[in-house]
């Protein structure tokens, strides 16, 4: 019970950190390889400070570790934290592949011209509005 409630409250606060757009942003260029913080910050318009809050975000739910070499601190992306977010997503793969084959089974039936949906939808002949 307490591992579960641990594992759940780890996966409340990743995806608290991924509905943020810059934090999935900054993972994104992360997922590219190593990057410091001058590096994530450039494509966006806003300080230092914040971007480095939005790091350190990541960093508290694990997603993100930043290293020390010298002066440089580059940050790395972990993506450890997103298994549980897959693993939970998985659990609910069966019913949104059920709604897509009965999707797609819908739409062949109305590109089929021979489908009983399709004529029941066909436009009335000038022979049938005369009746």
């Amino acid at each position: 019970m307490v591992a579960t409630e641990l594992t759940e409250r780890q996966l409340d606060e990743t995806f608290a950190a991924l509905a943020n757009p810059t934090r999935r942003a900054i993972l994104a260029r992360l997922a590219r390889g190593e990057a410091s913080v001058n590096e994530l910050a450039e494509p966006f318009d806003m300080t230092l400070p914040a971007v480095s809050r939005h790091i350190k975000v990541l960093e508290r739910v694990g997603l993100v570790v930043q290293g020390r070499r010298a002066q440089y601190r580059p940050c790395t992306l972990d993506a450890a934290p997103l298994r549980e977010v897959v693993n939970w997503a998985e659990r609910y793969r069966p019913i949104w592949e059920a709604r897509f084959d009965r999707m797609d089974d819908y739409i062949q039936q109305l590109q089929d011209p021979d489908s009983p949906t399709n004529q029941n939808n066909a436009e009335p002949t000038k022979e049938s509005e005369s009746k």
